[in-house]
């Protein structure tokens, strides 16, 4: 599941002296594209032909006056609930009728023009992998080219993802992984941070680290992240420890350094910027972190020392995002920007026949929750043993309505909406055709129910005093 927003909607002009408006879509917190209703709509429609109306949710209704200024922020909030229910039906989500609409729509807002281009994708060392991309190319594609660069084995690709990770100041902030609904070159291209993509790791269970070790590309990314991770304190160490695993790494022992490593505080866990949470009392400055089934939590005194707790996922009964938006009128550019408020708020089982509501506010809370879902999917995995061999979905055309309302039919496999044509051009002929099944989209079959932006943990434990 995604989060999807529509925070705020920018005036148009088509270039005949007409101007519409245009509703600007977010995905997991970052900009994604700017689509118009009619194109919104024309998505529904085929919606409905491939699932069914029951399966999904009313649209806004067409007006045949003009909207007024509040006319157009309710229907930028009905459109908003629309594409969040459905980012929350897995199945709907993973079609490639969706994937192919965002893919176009984000393709349309660009402007972009499908040429090949050199995208530059770092490890988490540093080093520097250039690879040429073609403009419109999406994740797996990219991820693809990039693990061909640097001759990792087919068979190890699933165990990695991109990730967009912004520095400042020295300091190091995860923004979101790339979803195959994007294109990793033109996403990078939009945010506006002094932002990279990265290769990293994309699994919580460390025992995945031993298949990694038996070849030695695999294993040369997980030692050179475990070193940037430690180097940059995600892991905590003693001094004597930081001297031991010098010492590992002056001898090049790399597999023995990850060993040491994975036995330490925060191996493997994902690390966030400092925020506040409500608990234990109001507006508690914290530093939390996500990993080995469980959200941990730092509290920061005045004196910069710390209290830690955590709170077990599989005792959180359920979880939301809250997204609030202030608007800001900016007549310049006839666009209305916002900022925006994040909040995860889980309920948890604090004691037997207590659940407890716990709220952290954090520009990172989507990640958060993206953090929380992943981690729910491989404990079902591995305690329920679900087949995550599953049979790609059958890739066919259909059609995207692009702004001016002209329809192309276009497929994932040829996906340019500025051709009416199946002709591949010379960028297209060069593009590869395998398709990667990251860990985490095969897990995708498993685990949540969604209601009114609530998500379900399916592994939730009620359990009792003694275990709490």
């Amino acid at each position: 599941m995604m989060h999807f927003s529509i925070p705020d909607v920018q005036e148009i002009n088509d270039g005949n002296g007409s101007s519409f408006i245009g509703y600007n879509i977010h995905i997991n917190g970052v900009f994604h594209c700017t689509v118009r209703y009619k194109q919104l709509h024309n998505l529904h429609e085929q919606l409905k032909k491939e699932f069914g109306s029951d399966n999904l949710p009313s649209f806004p209704p067409k007006k045949i006056l003009p909207l007024t200024t509040g006319q157009i922020d309710e229907r930028r909030s009905l459109l908003e609930k629309y594409i969040q229910i459905i980012g929350q039906d897995a199945k709907i989500l993973s079609s490639d009728l969706i994937i192919g609409f965002l893919l176009s729509a984000q393709q349309e807002t660009s402007c972009e023009k499908n040429v090949e281009v050199s995208l530059d994708v770092y490890t988490m060392n540093n080093y520097k992998i250039s690879v040429r991309v073609l403009v419109f190319d999406r994740t797996d594609q990219v991820l693809t080219k990039v693990c061909q660069n640097i001759n990792l084995p087919e068979e190890y690709v699933k165990y990695f993802s991109l990730f967009l990770i912004r520095e400042d100041n020295g300091d190091t902030f995860i923004i979101r992984k790339l979803l195959n609904l994007e294109s990793p070159y033109m996403s990078h291209k939009s945010v506006k941070e002094n932002n990279k993509v990265f290769l990293r790791k994309s699994y919580w269970d460390i025992n995945f680290d031993s298949e990694l070790m038996n070849d030695p590309i695999a294993l040369n990314l997980l030692y050179v992240q475990t070193v940037a991770e430690l180097e940059k304190g995600w892991i905590i160490c003693t001094r004597d420890t930081r001297l031991h695993l010098t010492n590992l790494q002056a001898k090049l022992a790399k597999k023995d350094y990850i060993r040491f490593a994975a036995t330490l505080k925060y191996y493997g866990y994902t690390q966030f910027a400092p925020c506040f949470c409500d608990y234990p009392n109001p507006r508690t400055r914290v530093l939390i972190a996500i990993g080995d089934h469980e959200l941990n939590m730092r509290i920061i005194d005045s004196g910069q020392h710390f209290k830690e707790g955590c709170f077990k996922v599989t005792r959180m009964r359920c979880w939301r995002i809250t997204a609030t938006h202030n608007k800001i009128d900016n007549p310049a550019n006839s666009r209305t920007n916002s900022t925006t408020c994040l909040e995860l708020a889980f309920e948890y089982l604090m004691s037997k026949d207590k659940l407890q509501w716990v709220t952290v506010t954090s520009d990172q809370a989507i990640l958060m929750s993206l953090c929380l879902q992943s981690l729910v999917d491989e404990l079902l995995v591995k305690k329920n043993g679900y087949d995550t061999k599953t049979q790609a979905a059958k890739r066919g055309p259909w059609s995207y309505m692009k702004r001016d309302g002209s329809s192309h039919l276009i497929s994932l496999d040829n996906l340019d909406i500025n051709t009416n044509n199946k002709t591949t051009t010379e960028g297209n002929r060069i593009q590869d055709t395998f398709s990667i099944r990251k860990l985490q989209e095969k897990f995708s079959i498993v685990s949540f129910k969604s209601g009114r932006g609530i998500v379900e943990n399916h592994a939730f434990e009620g359990i009792g005093d003694e275990n709490l």
